[in-house]
Parts: structure tokens; C-alpha cells; sequence
């Protein structure tokens, strides 16, 4: 633990002041007059379904979690090609990517490690099992597919289970309807950027009834020249090579609806991407390359009973990575890791407001080096309660059993109460659960040949145990002038045990660490005009190991951003966003020492004009400014970048 003489004295005082500053401003909007032409030019806010708080689609003003929501819509608007771009300005997140597209991508999560955050696509879980703490790589991942985005956070265990210690982030990629629809889109810019999305879909009522839905996707993106190693770290006389990044994503959507009672769903989703990287880094004078191939897949089948008050789910997961790396132009190594999942989930309307889920789930995955084969298996069953009373009182509870196949039994749960205020229509919000991060097979069974006498020998560690934490947090939402003004305040915090990390001779993984996150997540949304919105996010944390004393390594506490959606005329619609990222403390990519890495303020600007119903031009400015900065440390983002092209339908 640490004593009161270690706390730096503004870290508890900043929450305090960030509460009080937040109720101040509550109370000044909240004195300010409503004139009648506000009241007459009430704002309907549309009626968004969330999926992932749940697992169940519920209206987002009934979740009481924290979740922000990314639509297709915005994705397009802002023509964010990548979802490392579209997460930089959540609330709660920290993305760092190890150079330009393509590069390894981890998302922080309120203060979390990385490997905390659980990532769906389609309800696949999408991490790696062969890698060494089991995270899924956000930079291979293109938008050209998505229907939603949702970033939902708090220790989400007692729903699903390992690594959603810090959160979820589940994807929804885009579903086929209506008659059939032909897409294209064709973008170049800065960095030689070349980019080129196609895409055919739609449904159809067949002869015998059955309604079917389809989609297909093919997206394409490459860079062939992204600076990334500084040249402050370049050894003298050796030129800097440009990164080179080549994603080839092929997606496909299906289903067919047999009546009101029994529908087919299929998912499938494959990724050949191409990296090279690092010439120019010390000691590396060629580039590295990395290959990867992913398959991700799931079929499922939903059957109803009970006239539709009981439905089930029976789905089969199938993901499979791929990773080949030559260091350097070494000798190469590949990687793989599979996971397969079968899972039942019931949903029953068992009294009006009441909604009961049940699930199983049974998973396994196996890890694939040149030296060693592992694999794992897990068992799982769950019970959720969702609660509605008089149409203001909300309250979510679950509870989940883990039986792993290495550590045995682990039970964990989740509540989650949400009341609306009558006459304020404030919203009252708040969540309390239990979160663990399974031991991952590269932990347990992947031994290291060491090079004395700098490194020793590193080997697996089959008796490691579960991360585990327990969170809470709790806020308020309010909207004033008819929901032309909305904002909000959420505290947050995270007790961490367990945490693994190498032992005091660097040989082996222990369960040694414990650490803390804590901090506030704000916001104000205005609605200005009906063609002008504007919206302003801010997020303090504070993030220590309390084994150490010390900052977590890329936790910044301080990040903020602005964004602007202007249509100044129907066809033309403008949106600028603003990100502020503070200082946070890191490691020197050459001397492997903490440091203080600056923090850095970007702005991007895009256009989109619909020429017609069937054509869009569209330009971006990325990095308006041209900040120069490294996140992480000795790994540049790139600068000033302009980007343009066309999109056209049928």
C-alpha cells in the first residue's frame, strides 16, 4: 500500500475538483432560463439499441454502464478508415499504435492493461490465443463493414468472463436489407494511401416464404510510405525507411428468417494483411515484415417458443490466427492460435419488465509455436436478470461460473441500477462487479532461450492463477432545454490483484502486482441548430501499481476532445474533432528506461458532398496541424495528411 507521503497531492484534490467543477457547471445550466422557443423546438433524440451491456438489444437510455456508441453513419461521415482512428476519442481509452496503419494496436481501458478489454465481431471473440498475453491487434481491423461500434466499460466478467476485467468492445458488422444494393468507394492521399471498398447487399422474400438477407464485402487498404522511426534514434550515415502496409479484408453476411420461429445466421470474416517496418531503427538497419491471416467465423441458429416470449440461441465460433515475422530479414517465425466455441444463450420474457438470460458456453484453444504446442479449454454457465419498474427504474444483475481446464472454478457477477428522475429527467447510473484475466497459454507453457549474460532463460509458469478485480462506478446524465443539452459525470474505479508480471531474476511469470485505476469521465453534447452539433469529452485517470508506487506505463492522466458536425447546406456535411492527450510515463524504445513521453494535440477535419442519390465526393485533413509526436515512445504518428475520392451506389 502506499502511505499518505507518497500520494502526490493533487490526485485525490483533482477528483474532488473535478466533481465540484462539474456540479457548478450543473447548477448554471440549470439556472438558465427555457424560453418558449426552446420548448418548441424540442430535439427527438433517436431510440439507440445496445447489445452489448445485456446481450440483448435495450434501449441505451435503460443501460445504466457506461457505453459510447459508433455508428456506420459516423464512421462514414468522418471517414475514419481503421478502428484504431474511430476509438481516439472515447471516453476512457487510451489507443497506442506502434507507428502508422498496421502497427500493433493496444486500447487501455480506464487505466486497465490492454489485455483486459474483451473484443467481439459479431459476437466472435477475436483475441489471439498465440500471443503472449492474449489481446487482439486493433490495427488489422478496416471499417468499411461496420454497422456499430460499441465501447462498453467496466469489469464485464459476470456476462463474459475472461479478459472484460477493464470492459468490452463489440462490433456489429452491416446486415443486408432491402432491394439489392451495389456499393463502391476509391480513395487515395498522403503517405500513398490507396483505398478501395465494394460491397453487394440486400433481402428477398423467396417462393416459399423465407425471407433472406445478405451482404459481401471487400475492402482493401494500403500505405506504402509512413514514416515512423524518429530520426533522433537513427544511427548516423543509415537512412529511414517508410512503413509499408497492405489489408486485404474480405467479409460476408447471411441469413434466412423461416417465419416468426426459426432463423439461420452466418458471419464470416477473413484478414491478409502485409507490414514491413523498423528500417532505420537502431541496431536494424533492414526492415522487419510481418504477415497475418485471420479467419474469424459463426454460425448460428435462433429458434423461438412460447409465441416468441422464449428465445434460443444455439451458435459455433471458429477464429483462427496466423503470424509470420522475420526480424530484421532473420530467420522467420509463425505463430498460430485457434479457438472454437459452442454456446447455447435463452432469452425469456418471463413478466412484463422482467427478461431472464441464460447461458452455456464451452470453448477451447490451442497455441502453435516452432517449439511448443498448448491448449486450454473452459466451461461456462451464466444467469442474467434484466428489470424495469413504472418505466424509470432499471436494474441489470448477472452472475457467471467459470471451470477452467488449468485453474479450476471462478465465479463472478455484475449490478448494474439506473433510475430517471421524474419532473428532471435526470438520470442516476451506477454499476459494481467482478472481473479476471485467465492465465494465457504463452504465460503457462512458452519457454525463452536466454542471451547471458544480459538476458536469462525465460520459461512458462503452469501454476499461475487468474488476474482478478473488482469495479465500480457511479454518475449522472442530465438534459436540459428538450434534450438540446445533454452532459454527464461518471467516477470510476478499479481494485487489481494477481496481476502477472516476471519475477525479481526476470526467469518466470508470477502473480506478484496490484494496482489501482480510479478517475472521472465527463461530457457536454449540444444540440446548436438542427444543422450544428457540437460535443466536448473529458477524462481524468489515475492508474498506479501499488506494488511498485508507480504510474502505469501508458495510462496518460489527462485526455480530452472536441468534436463538430456542421451541415451548412442539405448536400454538404461538414465534421471536424479535436484530441488533447497529456503527458503519461512510457519506456525508451533505445535504452528500455521509464521516461515522461510528451503529450500531443491533433485535429482532423472531412467533407462529404452528395452530388446526387447515387454519388458522394468526399476529403479529410488528418493532422490539420502537422503535431509531431511518438506514441509510444520512439514510434512517430504521422503528420499532415490529405486525403480524397468517390463513393457511388446503385
Amino acid at each position: 500500500m502506499r502511505s499518505a507521503s507518497f500520494l502526490p497531492e493533487p490526485r485525490h484534490a483533482r477528483l474532488a475538483c473535478l466533481l465540484a467543477s462539474s456540479s457548478f457547471v450543473s447548477v448554471l445550466l440549470i439556472g438558465l432560463p427555457v424560453t418558449a422557443s426552446a420548448q418548441e423546438s424540442a430535439v427527438a433524440l433517436p431510440t439507440i439499441n445496445v447489445d452489448s451491456p445485456t446481450g440483448i438489444p435495450t434501449p441505451i437510455d435503460k443501460i445504466a454502464n457506461s457505453i459510447t456508441v459508433i455508428t456506420g453513419a459516423e464512421l462514414e461521415r468522418d471517414q475514419r478508415r481503421t478502428v484504431p482512428d474511430a476509438l481516439r476519442t472515447v471516453p476512457g481509452l487510451n489507443v497506442v499504435q506502434s507507428g502508422g496503419p498496421g502497427g500493433q494496436t493496444s486500447v487501455f481501458m480506464r487505466g486497465m492493461e490492454a489485455r483486459h478489454v474483451k473484443v467481439l465481431v459479431d459476437g466472435i471473440e477475436v483475441s489471439d490465443p498465440s500471443t503472449n498475453v492474449r489481446t487482439y491487434d486493433f490495427g488489422q481491423l478496416l471499417t468499411g463493414d461496420i454497422e456499430r461500434i460499441e465501447v462498453l466499460r467496466g469489469p464485464q466478467s459476470g456476462l463474459y468472463g475472461s479478459d472484460a476485467m477493464g470492459g468490452v468492445i463489440s462490433i456489429t458488422t452491416k446486415k443486408g436489407k432491402g432491394p439489392p444494393k451495389v456499393t463502391g468507394m476509391v480513395e487515395g492521399g498522403s503517405f500513398g494511401t490507396f483505398n478501395q471498398n465494394a460491397s453487394l447487399s440486400g433481402s428477398q422474400v423467396q417462393d416459399t416464404g423465407a425471407n433472406v438477407n445478405y451482404a459481401f464485402n471487400v475492402q482493401h487498404f494500403r500505405t506504402t510510405d509512413t514514416l515512423v522511426t524518429p530520426e533522433r534514434i537513427v544511427p548516423a550515415g543509415q537512412r529511414v525507411i517508410s512503413d509499408y502496409y497492405d489489408n486485404k479484408t474480405y467479409s460476408t453476411k447471411l441469413g434466412v428468417d423461416f417465419g416468426d420461429y426459426v432463423t439461420l445466421n452466418q458471419v464470416a470474416r477473413y484478414t491478409d494483411s502485409e507490414l514491413r517496418y523498423g528500417g532505420g531503427a537502431p541496431g536494424n538497419a533492414r526492415q522487419s515484415t510481418q504477415n497475418v491471416h485471420q479467419f474469424f467465423s459463426r454460425s448460428e441458429a435462433v429458434v423461438s417458443t412460447f409465441d416468441g416470449r422464449f428465445k434460443n440461441y444455439f451458435g459455433f465460433n471458429f477464429s483462427d490466427h496466423w503470424n509470420w515475422n522475420s526480424f530484421a530479414g532473420g530467420a522467420p517465425t509463425v505463430n498460430k492460435g485457434e479457438r472454437y466455441k459452442v454456446d447455447w444463450r435463452g432469452v425469456a420474457q418471463i413478466m412484463q419488465g422482467q427478461t431472464l438470460v441464460l447461458g452455456l458456453e464451452h470453448d477451447r484453444e490451442t497455441l502453435e509455436t516452432s517449439s511448443t504446442n498448448a491448449e486450454n479449454g473452459n466451461k461456462a454457465g451464466y444467469v442474467e436478470l434484466q428489470s424495469e419498474f413504472a418505466q424509470r427504474v432499471f436494474l441489470v444483475t448477472n452472475i457467471r461460473h467459470d471451470i477452467n481446464d488449468r485453474f479450476g472454478g471462478h465465479t463472478t457477477w455484475r449490478v448494474a441500477p439506473a433510475v430517471i428522475v421524474p419532473g428532471t429527467e435526470t438520470k442516476l447510473k451506477g454499476s459494481v462487479g467482478t472481473g479476471f484475466k485467465a492465465p494465457t497459454l504463452s504465460q503457462m507453457f512458452v519457454n525463452f532461450p536466454g542471451f547471458p549474460p544480459f538476458f536469462p532463460a525465460f520459461f512458462g509458469n503452469p501454476n499461475l492463477k487468474p488476474e482478478t478485480s473488482v469495479g465500480y462506478d457511479a454518475g449522472f446524465e442530465q438534459p436540459l432545454f428538450n434534450n438540446r443539452v445533454r452532459f454527464g459525470v461518471t467516477y470510476f474505479h478499479n481494485d487489481i490483484e494477481n496481476l502477472i508480471t516476471a519475477n525479481a531474476a526476470g526467469t518466470t511469470n508470477v502473480n506478484i502486482n496490484k494496482a489501482k485505476t480510479s478517475g472521472v469521465e465527463s461530457f457536454v453534447a449540444v444540440t446548436v441548430t438542427e444543422r450544428l452539433t457540437l460535443r466536448a469529452d473529458y477524462t481524468y485517470t489515475d492508474a498506479f501499481d501499488e506494488t511498485t508506487d508507480q504510474q502505469l506505463l501508458r495510462r496518460p492522466r489527462n485526455k480530452g476532445s472536441v468534436s463538430a458536425v456542421w451541415t451548412p447546406v442539405d448536400p454538404l456535411t461538414l465534421s471536424a474533432t479535436l484530441v488533447s492527450v497529456g503527458r503519461w510515463k512510457d519506456v525508451d524504445r533505445v535504452t528500455f528506461a521509464r521516461m515522461d513521453q510528451g503529450g500531443y494535440t491533433t485535429m482532423n477535419f472531412a467533407a462529404n458532398y452528395k452530388v446526387n442519390e447515387n454519388a458522394t465526393v468526399f476529403g479529410r485533413i488528418d493532422n490539420l496541424f502537422d503535431a509531431r509526436y511518438e506514441n509510444p515512445n520512439g514510434y512517430e504518428q504521422p503528420g499532415f495528411g490529405i486525403f480524397g475520392g468517390v463513393r457511388i451506389s446503385n
